[in-house]
């Protein structure tokens, strides 16, 4: 995906922009300038985390935050239809509204908020969350 991304970048003419690949399970090969972000968001991505190491993967991002950081979160929302098209055709999970909170609150952030997406993208709301969340 990154090399994908990189080819977009040159036959764009786009200079400046680093990628690096980074795995939230593991810490420490990230580098140490890491720290004390403002805001992290994450975007479809959290789903391909072993669902037993989701609350592992928030804390993590949650340790990058500065105190008053926020973690924007888009994620697949569990229902039937994402069930089938993201769970069985990408084989990745899916999360209720339940087990969001819990996750986030074991992982410890102390403030989470549910948003929608907007009206013209209202259809979005179908597939997933927009988690904003405060450690």
């Amino acid at each position: 995906m990154l090399d994908q991304f990189r080819g977009s970048l040159q036959a764009q003419a786009i200079d400046g922009v680093e990628l690096v690949q980074a795995d939230v399970l593991r810490m420490d090969t990230l580098p140490s300038s890491w720290r004390n972000y403002d805001l992290i968001v994450s975007a479809s991505m959290l789903e391909y985390v072993p669902r037993h190491e989701f609350i592992r993967a928030l804390n993590s991002l949650r340790s990058l935050l500065n105190k008053d950081g926020s973690l924007l979160l888009f994620i697949t929302r569990e229902n039937s239809i994402m069930r089938l098209l993201i769970g069985r055709w990408w084989q990745s999970n899916a999360y209720t509204l339940e087990e969001l909170r819990k996750s986030f609150s074991l992982a410890g952030f102390s403030t989470v908020t549910l948003r929608k997406f907007p009206f013209l993208f209202s259809y979005l709301n179908t597939w997933g969350y927009i988690v904003e969340a405060r450690g």
